[in-house]
């Protein structure tokens, strides 16, 4: 009865699978592109965190922060107190480097997330106040915003008596909306034309754009390469702001490429659905050495002159597991892969190296990217 139930379910969801072949999904048009003379701005600075108990930065030793106790000199020089750098002894203070981005169409009083990373020794930020730090360009050197506030790091850092546990990164943290826009970014939209970005190129994508908004607008969109749509600005509208606005909720049916992600470091590895792998056999055995030292003491009949003397036996030991194969058929695709992979009872590590050979021996029908 149970097997009976389980038929007439997959006979249901049989029709609502996509086909082999078939698009991954649909998508909005603002979700695909970019405006072009509208990227984003990077912005950097140098600042002081502030109220840390005893985890800041060093100023003294050969591992020591110099310039942190100079920025603490110079920041209450700023207030009319002067004090010799070489008298500063600040544990509760640490030199980061504050990061954000900032969208192409902040206004001043936007405010922006940042991201605050130690410079020198310091252990920990948790706790810390990041203090007035100014963002700029690096390029122009133009100042677009003022960051300032708590940092927050969602980690944990304990020690006592030379033991010392740790839960995540502790000398990296974020303020969130610490930052505030005090300058617009300049910004061209262009005049009678305006450039569509792709955020992947791609040229199926770009080709479907350009016939959605042609299908909307009529001979106004040309795809010019795989990164780039160019949309003239059609009759009836006054700007490319309006023109974006009626734009951007148009849907998409997405192109996604074929690829599998691996990243060794964790050992996560994620397929796309639209993968493809042709007719292969993959055999699996793996070779086990293992040694091991016994120590062993030799000792002297009493009364002799002979001294004990230490030692160690070593012992090798070699397994070898019988091997395992499977055969896939020919465009087989990754549910089909993992079926195989698990019969074999493989762990991630072993099927990271499985991707690779398959990669190498031309079967793979995708890109194999390795982060």
């Amino acid at each position: 009865m149970r097997r009976l139930i389980l038929l007439g379910l997959l006979l249901l969801l049989l029709p609502l699978l996509p086909a082999r072949g078939q698009d991954a999904g649909q998508a909005r048009l603002k979700d695909l592109i970019t405006v072009e003379g509208a990227a984003p701005i990077q912005l950097i600075g140098y600042g002081l965190v502030v109220g840390l108990d005893r985890t800041g930065d060093r100023a003294r030793g050969q591992r020591g922060s110099p310039y942190t106790v100079q920025s603490i000199a110079n920041m209450l020089r700023r207030f009319g107190i002067t004090v010799d750098p070489n008298l500063l002894q600040a544990r509760n203070a640490a030199a980061v480097m504050v990061t954000a981005t900032l969208d192409p169409f902040a206004a001043p009083g936007t405010r922006l997330d940042v991201t605050v990373s130690a410079l020198g020794d310091a252990r920990s930020l948790s706790g810390g106040v990041l203090l007035q730090t100014p963002l700029q360009d690096p390029t122009t050197g133009q100042v677009y915003a003022i960051a300032q506030g708590p940092v927050s790091t969602g980690a944990v850092l304990a020690s006592s008596y030379g033991s010392s546990v740790q839960i995540n990164h502790t000398n990296t943290g974020r303020v969130p909306g610490g930052a505030v826009v005090t300058a617009a970014p300049p910004v061209s939209l262009g005049g009678q034309q305006l450039g569509l970005v792709l955020k992947r190129p791609d040229f199926v994508n770009a080709t479907r754009i350009a016939e959605a908004i042609n299908g909307r607008y009529p001979n106004t969109a040309e795809v010019v390469h795989a990164g780039l749509v160019r949309v003239n600005l059609p009759n009836g509208v006054n700007n490319p702001a309006q023109l974006l606005a009626e734009l951007e909720p148009l849907t998409i049916d997405v192109d996604i490429p074929a690829r599998v992600v691996i990243n060794e470091r964790t050992g996560t590895i994620v397929a796309g659905g639209n993968v493809r792998i042709g007719e292969v056999m993959i055999t699996y055995g793996s070779l086990v050495i293992s040694t091991q030292a016994e120590p062993f003491v030799a000792q002297p009949p009493p009364f002799s002159q002979g001294e004990t003397v230490t030692g160690a036996r070593a012992t090798i030991d070699v397994q070898e597991e019988v091997a395992r194969s499977v055969v896939l058929g020919p465009n087989a695709d990754v549910a089909q892969l993992a079926a195989a992979l698990n019969e074999l009872g493989l762990t991630a590590r072993d099927i990271i190296a499985i991707f690779q050979a398959i990669e190498r021996a031309g079967a793979l029908q995708g890109e194999l990217v390795i982060l």
